[in-house]
């Protein structure tokens, strides 16, 4: 989804990005994933759990190995690189010089009563510039929206939550101490300094979501978070980057995601479980409470303990002991 919360710089050629020759004067629009880059975007490609939609690929360039180049189409750009993470982040910093780090917003104010002639707000709530807040919501105390924010109608937003890069739908529920839209734990470690890799994403939050208290969701790093219509975390949950989360999951307290895993619909996931980056899970799954999710789940799976196991399994194992 396109949103204006990272200021980009535009018309960088690829030869000026890599100081290398290329064969024409490429020149980069944005930054974005395999699968929804455009002729004039540039993505990445580290990894051959991807090969599949790399070689269905749209982009005009490509970062990645030469291990992998020969998974992409032949028109698209190959950049070879040792450290494609590395190099994606040097480029990310060029066309996005400030998703890096979380700056104060400084445009924050007391929200004017005649822009939310239809929103309830409780003591001490600041807004940024170009909040859009929809009819019928309501805002707690001690809340702060930052710029470019939009939350939809009828929503309830908590005390002390703090929203930055984030798009909601209607009738969300955000209780308080929550946070949204924060740059997620993303760096490339190098030797002697470990590198900062920007996020230039946003969060969003689908219609008739429940987001309970003291709950952590990161923005995306170059793709964006996605929590689906329906969907109910409990308290303490945290969501890192890119993470997608679809619709009907029911998420107990405590439970944490690591970056990029795609979750199907109608999850149940139980306390304390985590699960594993770069994982997808299926529809209809069920993991069970303090399970450590480390490969990818099939739909309809009931699974459980660490490494999380189908259930018969686990009970047998248990028996054993």
């Amino acid at each position: 989804m396109n949103s204006n919360f990272f200021f980009k710089k535009n018309k960088f050629q690829l030869k000026n990005i890599f100081n290398k020759k290329f064969k024409n004067n490429f020149e980069v629009n944005d930054v974005k994933i395999l699968n929804l880059a455009k002729k004039n975007d540039i993505t990445f490609f580290d990894s051959a759990r991807y090969k599949e939609i790399a070689l269905k690929t749209k982009a005009g360039a490509c970062i990645t190995t030469h291990e992998l180049e020969k998974y992409l189409p032949e028109k698209v750009i190959k950049i070879l690189v040792k450290n494609v993470l590395l190099e994606l982040a040097k480029i990310l910093k060029k066309i996005y010089p400030n998703a890096d780090i979380d700056y104060p917003d400084l445009s924050l104010k007391k929200p004017p009563k005649k822009k939310y002639k239809s929103v309830k707000f409780g003591n001490n709530v600041l807004v940024g510039e170009n909040v859009k807040i929809g009819k019928n919501s309501i805002i707690g105390s001690n809340t702060i929206i930052e710029k470019n924010v939009v939350i939809g109608l009828n929503c309830i937003i908590g005390s002390n939550v703090n929203i930055k890069n984030s798009i909601l739908g209607d009738r969300v529920v955000i209780q308080d101490g929550s946070k949204l839209g924060q740059k997620g734990f993303g760096f490339i470690p190098l030797k002697n300094k470990n590198i900062k890799f920007p996020h230039k994403g946003c969060v969003i939050v689908k219609d008739d979501v429940e987001i309970a208290s003291n709950c952590t969701i990161d923005r995306g790093s170059v793709d964006d978070t996605l929590i689906g219509k329906n969907t109910y975390l409990d308290n303490q949950v945290h969501i890192a980057h890119n993470v997608k989360i679809g619709e009907n999951c029911m998420i107990a307290g405590q439970v944490g995601f690591a970056g990029s895993s795609i979750i199907g619909d109608n999850v149940s996931i139980g306390g304390q479980a985590g699960v594993s980056g770069h994982l997808k899970i299926g529809n209809n799954v069920k993991i069970g409470g303090g399970s450590g999710v480390v490969k990818d789940v099939q739909d309809n799976e009931v699974i459980m303990g660490y490494p999380a196991v189908p259930l018969k399994t686990f009970l047998k194992n248990q028996k054993k002991q």
